[in-house]
């Protein structure tokens, strides 16, 4: 078994056995819910859980797990999932397509289908993205391409400076943009890092001679080089409520797009420091604008209250900011709304 495969196992395992947050209040059920759904290719986890349930990262709370089905933690194409009461609280089974027994099932495991839409997300799951201040002042960076090169491209040697090490041989190349800063207090929480592509250390020195082994764009000099870092699953992550309190906001939106909505990918002003982690669920929030009233020249201010907007799900952390897919909107959002632990 591979070690995607088993992560897959693990992540949808955890996923729809977790009973460590249960919740004291009853799970909601959505108001227009079917009494079952056979499972589409194309769906998600996400998908689905929207159809039964009012909250759907809550999935695990109610699903029951049936020993005589194969892998019941997986979910494939033609499955049907059918609503089902156990002491008066709503629960999901899942009916599998193949009889039971004990055989193999053919169908690969990575055909189960996966929590969120991977390819939103992908991308941005193991380049830099964001770096600190700090990394980019030490970071080697490109002084000289050779053979009389104006730019870079995969194939295309460089001199860099400076790396004295053998180890790491592997480097990434990146292009510092825009300072992410905090909209509240000023403070820059870490800089935009356009990813340009990769390199392998061919001769340590001050210049160092380095390969563009790939690129996804000219590199140019005063490119900064990062260390590679090893690559992660797609999957390393389960949905779920913060336990603690994290209020904060939508700072930007990836991708260069203007209209925020459902599977964009967004920038938030926390990160892991506290203690934000990828699966969390967070509610975006709009509103708490101060105004004055201007009847009869009262000229008081007025605070307007924050409103639902939809639900973003956060998938990779940096030490002050983090990156969210946006999994549902109920009206436009806008860089600056606010993000909270969804309500009950």
């Amino acid at each position: 078994m591979s070690y995607l495969n088993s992560k897959l196992i693990g992540l949808i395992s955890g996923l729809l056995f977790s009973f460590a947050t249960l919740a004291a209040q009853p799970v909601a059920l959505n108001p227009s819910h079917p009494e079952r759904y056979t499972v589409a290719r194309g769906d998600t986890l996400w998908d689905i859980s929207s159809m039964f349930l009012r909250d759907p990262w809550l999935w695990p709370e109610v699903w029951f797990v049936n020993p005589q089905i194969e892998n019941p933690h997986l979910i494939y194409p033609g499955d049907e999932i059918v609503l089902t009461y156990r002491n008066g609280q709503p629960m999901l089974k899942l009916k599998r397509k193949d009889k039971l027994s004990p055989r193999i099932r053919a169908e690969p495991l990575d055909q189960a289908i996966p929590t969120i839409p991977i390819g939103a997300i992908a991308p941005f799951l193991t380049r830099p993205y964001v770096v600190d201040e700090g990394e980019l002042e030490k970071a080697p960076y490109i002084v000289h391409f050779l053979d009389d090169h104006i730019v870079g491209g995969a194939g295309i040697s460089y001199y860099a400076r400076s790396i004295m090490k053998e180890r790491p041989t592997q480097y990434t190349l990146v292009r510092p943009e825009k300072p992410y800063k905090d909209p509240d207090s000023g403070e820059i929480l870490g800089y935009e890092a356009l990813y340009i592509g990769s390199s392998e250390l061919k001769r340590t020195g001050d210049p160092a001679k380095l390969l563009i082994t790939s690129s996804v764009m000219e590199a140019v000099i005063g490119d900064r080089l990062i260390r590679a870092k090893e690559e992660k699953p797609l999957i390393d992550f389960q949905p779920r409520s913060p336990e603690n309190l994290i209020e904060g906001r939508i700072i930007s939106v990836l991708n260069g797009v203007s209209q925020i909505g459902q599977f964009n990918v967004v920038v938030l002003n926390k990160g892991a420091n506290v203690g934000l982690e990828p699966g969390h669920v967070l509610q975006i929030l709009q509103g708490g604008d101060e105004i004055r009233d201007i009847v009869e020249g009262r000229g008081e201010k007025v605070t307007l209250p924050l409103e639902k907007a939809g639900h973003l799900m956060v998938f990779r952390t940096f030490q002050k900011v983090s990156f969210a897919l946006v999994m549902d909107a109920t009206k436009p959002l806008h860089v600056l709304d606010w993000v909270r632990p969804p309500e009950g």
